[in-house]
C-alpha cells in the first residue's frame, strides 16, 4: 500500500513537471535563437571593425615619439579594449606598482565581461539534453500505459511529445555549443590581445620612470 502511494505520489509530479520542462525548452530554443543572432550581429558592429596590426600596434606603442592615446585611438582596436587601455595611461600620478595592479583588475573586469556571455550558452548547451531526456521520459509512463490498455491514440501522442522533447533539447544544445565555441575563440584573441597591449604599455611607462 505505501509502495503504491509512493508511486502514484511520483507519477503526479512527473506529469506536473510534464508542461514546465516543455515551457523551458522552448524557452531555451528562444534564447539559442537570439543569442545567434546576437553573434552574427556581433560580427558586423565589432569583429569588422578589429582591424588591429599586432606588430605594428606593438612598434608604435613603443615608439617614444608617438603620443600613446593617440596611438590607441588610431589603432583599430574594439572600444572595450580602447577604453580598458586608455584607463590604464590616465592615471601619470600611479607608481608601477599601482599601474600593474589596475591593470590586473582591468584584464579581470574584461574577461569578467565575456565570462558572462558565454556562460549564457554554455549552460544551453548543458541543461538542453538534460530537460530534452526529462521531456521524453515523462510521457513514456502514460504511453506504457495506454498500450496495456490498447490507446494507440494515446500512445502516439506521447510518443510524439517524447521525440519532440528530445529534439527541442539536443538542437538548443547544439546551437548554443557551437555559439559558445565560436565566442570563446573570439574572445581568447582579444583577451591575448589585450594583455599584450598593456604589458607594451607598462614597459614604456616603466622606462619613463626611471
Amino acid at each position: 500500500m505505501f509502495a503504491e502511494n509512493l508511486s502514484v505520489a511520483l507519477r503526479a509530479v512527473a506529469e506536473n513537471l510534464r508542461s514546465p520542462v516543455m515551457c523551458i525548452l522552448l524557452l531555451l530554443i528562444i534564447i539559442a535563437v537570439v543569442m545567434f543572432g546576437s553573434m552574427i550581429a556581433e560580427i558586423f558592429t565589432e569583429r569588422m571593425r578589429l582591424k588591429a596590426k599586432m606588430p605594428r600596434l606593438v612598434d608604435d606603442i613603443k615608439d617614444e615619439d608617438k603620443e600613446l592615446a593617440d596611438t590607441i585611438e588610431k589603432s583599430g582596436l574594439l572600444k572595450r579594449q580602447k577604453n580598458a587601455l586608455l584607463e590604464l595611461i590616465i592615471h601619470p600620478e600611479l607608481t608601477p606598482v599601482m599601474r600593474e595592479a589596475l591593470a590586473r583588475r582591468l584584464i579581470f573586469e574584461e574577461q569578467n565581461h565575456y565570462d558572462r556571455i558565454v556562460k549564457i550558452t554554455d549552460l544551453i548547451s548543458r541543461l538542453g539534453p538534460m530537460l530534452g531526456l526529462l521531456g521524453t521520459l515523462i510521457p513514456l509512463g502514460p504511453g506504457l500505459i495506454a498500450l496495456g490498455q490498447g490507446d494507440t491514440y494515446s500512445l502516439s501522442q506521447s510518443l510524439l511529445t517524447a521525440f519532440d522533447t528530445t529534439i527541442a533539447g539536443l538542437a538548443s544544445a547544439v546551437l548554443a555549443f557551437v555559439i559558445s565555441a565560436i565566442r570563446r575563440s573570439w574572445y581568447e584573441n582579444y583577451m591575448t590581445m589585450l594583455e599584450a597591449l598593456m604589458e607594451c604599455i607598462l614597459d614604456r611607462e616603466a622606462g619613463h620612470a626611471k
